[in-house]
């Protein structure tokens, strides 16, 4: 069964994450949908922590995208999607996963401790 929308799923818990996310509801289509992750069931999603680590975008097929690529769908459903898609680019797209990647984890450490992190990397 497939969802009519995207679903994007957000860390309510960080600010940097929450202030994005209300530019983003002012901005979005009706296709994009905005989830806090901690709002919902554990029955409801993946594990949680998996999904605090990083962006998770559901799409409306089924599909789980990450990272910059789920940052990237979820603005595209705004008049500014084009700007976006930059990070899409072939040299571009490899520097801005890196980049992401260590901000996530940061992100993640600050806001849940260097345990929480270490017991995920196993």
């Amino acid at each position: 069964m497939t969802n009519k929308k995207d679903t994007l799923y957000y860390d309510g818990q960080c600010p940097l994450c929450s202030r994005e996310m209300g530019v983003l509801a002012k901005m979005k289509s009706d296709e994009l949908e905005l989830v806090d992750i901690h709002g919902l069931s554990a029955t409801d999603i993946p594990p949680r922590n998996e999904l605090l680590e990083v962006l998770h975008l559901k799409t409306r097929d089924g599909e789980w995208v990450t990272g910059v690529d789920a940052s990237v769908r979820a603005w595209s459903s705004t008049r500014m999607g084009w700007l976006w898609k930059i990070l899409k680019l072939p040299l571009i797209s490899p520097v801005a996963k890196y980049i992401y990647a260590i901000w996530a984890k940061r992100r993640y450490v600050k806001l849940y401790g260097e345990r929480a992190a270490d017991i995920r990397q196993r």
